[in-house]
């Protein structure tokens, strides 16, 4: 049973996940290794509830009992001796990733069960390095992950059914809808959004239209809705494109990385967190403000 969720990394992801873990009833507690950090995770994720009482979405009784569910650590090996799910949050970087689940698989107890949060990477081989791979399984969250309906599962070469099944349940419980899929690089989601996003910034690069222009025609004409310049700026630049090169390296020539995605990231521009992506965000702008 499902009692206490350790999230592992306290960026955009986790900070999310962490949200929807406590509203679910969940023990949770964020760790990161830097105190600042934690720091902002806690700021945002209060700014989170206090958005979603003014919009009536939760009630003070349920935020109030969250809150008391939530719990900051930067001592990841003492923070893992409870857990009965720890979920890893942290940049698309196999090496990263590797060091995380090496730790994990030393300290965490037997019965724990070990999610991640990728969006392309192989869960298998992230699996290996925790030494559980049965007990091993993504889970795809979508950014803001208060927001977005879906938890996209992906099962490993050895995730037992067992563990699709508990893992499924609690994000039930988060609220989420599931899909459960095999994996495969870059999964469902990833491979198609990759694609879009790529493709828009190949437009901009050949002066087909602005970024106004583009994400306006994306929006209205094909009922997504976000522009793929909007998203971008959301998720990152970097973010991005470390998932194309992974996908082109993966899957081949149709995921090569706009070389203008690669100039914006090399110049610092990494979206909303920088403050200045495709969009710049340090002026007001009601486009930049959707």
């Amino acid at each position: 049973m499902i009692n206490h969720i350790v999230i592992i990394g306290s960026g955009v992801m986790g900070r999310g996940i962490a949200y929807v873990g406590a509203i679910g009833g969940y023990s949770v507690t964020v760790v990161d290794n830097l105190d600042s950090a934690l720091h902002n995770a806690k700021q945002e994720i209060d700014r989170i509830f206090e958005s979603g009482l003014v919009r009536g979405k939760i009630t003070s009784d349920l935020a109030k009992r969250a809150r008391e569910n939530l719990s900051y650590a930067n001592d990841l090996v003492k923070a893992v001796e409870n857990a009965d799910l720890i979920i890893e949050a942290v940049p698309e970087k196999l090496d990263i990733k590797k060091e995380v689940f090496e730790m994990i698989g030393k300290f965490a107890p037997a019965h724990c069960y070990f999610a991640t949060n990728t969006s392309t990477m192989s869960p298998t081989e992230i699996a290996s390095f925790g030494r559980r791979p049965e007990k091993t399984i993504a889970m795809h969250f979508f950014n803001p992950v208060h927001k977005m309906p879906l938890v996209e599962m992906v099962r490993g070469l050895e995730t037992s059914d067992e563990t699709a099944e508990v893992i499924r349940e609690v994000a039930v419980k988060m609220g989420k809808e599931t899909v459960v899929i095999n994996e495969f690089p870059g999964f469902v989601t990833s491979r198609i959004s990759a694609l879009v996003g790529n493709e828009a910034f190949y437009m901009l690069q050949e002066g087909l239209g602005t970024p106004e222009e583009i994400d306006k025609a994306i929006k209205l004409g094909l009922n997504y809705p976000m522009g793929p310049f909007e998203l971008v700026d959301l998720v990152g630049l970097d973010t991005r494109l470390n998932n194309l090169k992974y996908l082109h390296e993966k899957l081949g020539e149709k995921y090569r990385p706009a070389p203008l995605l690669e100039q914006y990231v090399k110049a610092g521009r990494l979206g909303r967190k920088s403050g200045k992506g495709v969009y710049d965000y340090t002026v007001e702008d009601e486009v930049t403000k959707k």
